[in-house]
């Protein structure tokens, strides 16, 4: 069976902060989860597999040595060598992968008018079909429906090599892997099950090491409340003696007998060996803190100084839904009240973006009430964006940074930063819209470019948000923490349920 073992791997871009330092994992044949935040190195994982990437120190064995390894990129924007094999192909083999992930031939003639999502299933295809010992997928689920996700997980089950996939998909992550590897900056670790059953291993490890932390300081503090004790009494015991000896006769000689003053150096000195045992001790409860490795987490929770609408209608739309001369859904009548949560389902080009558009320009809500989020925000936008910020009062300025942070950037690095990277540029536009105090939501695929901790981040913030939500995901586990309700467009029509 094929194997890839990692024996002290470690790897830097130039002279930078290593992303992996004696890094040492066997993944054998099933399939393993890689999750971790944006910038951790799972993608490097994946291209030091390939050989893309060499390591700096240790190295990376595929067993057998002549293991076939394909990894199939996030983006799939060209016809690829394996696609136009499979595609060029009559085999048996051919006829059953295109059967199942229900790709047709033609569809290569019109390939700059494909989806995202069925160019990643021609791709995976194409990989499939090269019989490949390890098979390196790097979000393999973006953009892709439900039902399209259904068929490429349907062929992904039946794999028998090595299947390493980086996602943030909680689905796929449970429904396909039995393993997670956790990527964090300086550690990975490996853990059994899928996403949701690794996650309660390492967050009960983390309590167990937070718990631990706080009896060694809570230890610590009571070894230096001792100290301190008994250093005052020690300065007590000598301002009173010093104060005896001036205020004590000549002929005093109890005072000033040598037995009194080796009786008062005796317990000074005893204070002093007693003090200094629990100097010693203070000092390796410091040490022993200090050695746990305690991770620094952006986040938090949000409180909303929220003021609802008074109008219990939001938006509304009626007439037909279409996109130039097409007419998507030729009927609509929906409405937005001001508590609604709304998941708008249906297949890819079935016109749930064109639908958000229309409730947008329907809108006669003031600007800073209502916040749409695309699924890209393109370089105008991002840069427009953040002259928007710049452009707001101090304490708006402080409340969306405040926000940014809890979902999990750095507010720093993005006031440092003159164009924001996608993820962090979707998450400052969220918090503008939440800072601004929006009465709704309108959000296109808002987990793109957000790793998987974001995304939990960005439920806990949206389950807290008072407001009213409209919001296009295939993240099914995202839809059921921040929604309600489901609009469903299908076939030309649109269920309101």
């Amino acid at each position: 069976m094929p194997a890839i073992h990692f024996h002290n791997v470690s790897f830097r871009y130039s002279s930078a902060i290593p992303v992996f330092d004696d890094l040492s994992v066997s993944l054998g044949s099933g399939w393993v989860g890689v999750v971790g935040a944006n910038g951790a190195g799972k993608t490097t994982l994946l291209r030091l597999i390939d050989s893309t990437l060499q390591a700096t120190g240790g190295r990376v064995e595929l067993d057998p040595s002549n293991a076939i390894v394909v990894r199939c990129p996030q983006t799939a924007d060209d016809i690829d060598d394996n696609i136009s094999k499979l595609a060029n192909s009559w085999d048996g083999e051919a006829h059953v992968l295109l059967g199942r992930l229900e790709l047709n031939r033609g569809d290569l003639d019109r390939w700059p008018t494909l989806s995202p999502g069925e160019r990643k299933r021609w791709q995976v295809a194409g990989a499939l079909y090269q019989r490949p010992d390890v098979l390196l997928l790097d979000e393999p689920t973006n953009h892709l429906d439900k039902d399209a996700r259904q068929l490429l997980l349907g062929v992904l089950r039946r794999y028998g090599g090595v299947g390493v996939v980086v996602s943030h998909d909680r689905e796929v992550l449970n429904d396909l892997c039995r393993r997670t590897l956790r990527v964090e900056p300086g550690a990975v670790s490996l853990w059994q099950g899928g996403y949701d059953v690794a996650r309660q291993g390492w967050d009960a490890e983390e309590t167990a090491v937070v718990e631990e932390y706080q009896r060694v300081q809570s230890q610590r503090k009571k070894v230096e409340r001792r100290l301190g004790d008994k250093r005052r009494t020690a300065a007590q015991k000598e301002s009173q003696r010093k104060r005896e000896l001036r205020g004590a006769a000549p002929a005093n000689k109890d005072i000033r007998s040598m037995a009194a003053k080796a009786k008062f150096e005796g317990g000074q000195k005893q204070a002093s060996h007693e003090m200094r045992l629990l100097r010693d001790e203070a000092e390796r409860l410091r040490t022993e803190a200090a050695d746990f490795e305690m991770r620094r987490r952006l986040g938090g929770e949000l409180f909303f100084d929220f003021e609802p609408s008074r109008r219990p209608r939001l938006l509304s739309f009626t007439g037909p839904l279409h996109v130039d001369d097409q007419i998507l859904v030729p009927d609509v009548d929906v409405a937005i009240g001001r508590d609604d949560r709304i998941l708008l389902a249906g297949p890819n080009g079935a016109g749930k973006t064109t639908l958000l558009r229309a409730l947008l320009a329907e809108s006669t809500l003031e600007p800073d009430r209502i916040l749409y989020m695309p699924q890209e925000l393109t370089r105008q936008e991002t840069k427009e964006l953040v002259a928007s910020f710049d452009a707001l009062d101090s304490r708006t300025r402080g409340r969306v940074l405040g926000i940014v942070g809890v979902l999990g950037s750095d507010p720093k690095r993005v006031l440092a930063t003159e164009l924001p990277s996608p993820g962090e540029a979707r998450k400052l536009l969220l918090a503008m819209g939440l800072g601004r105090g929006a009465w709704l939501l309108l959000l296109d695929e808002p987990t793109n470019h957000l790793d998987l901790p974001s995304v939990e981040r960005l439920e806990n913030a949206l389950a807290a948000y008072p407001g009213a939500i409209v919001v296009v995901t295939h993240d099914g586990a995202f839809a059921r923490e921040t929604t309600t309700s489901t609009w469903t467009i299908e076939e030309g029509r649109i269920a309101v349920g």
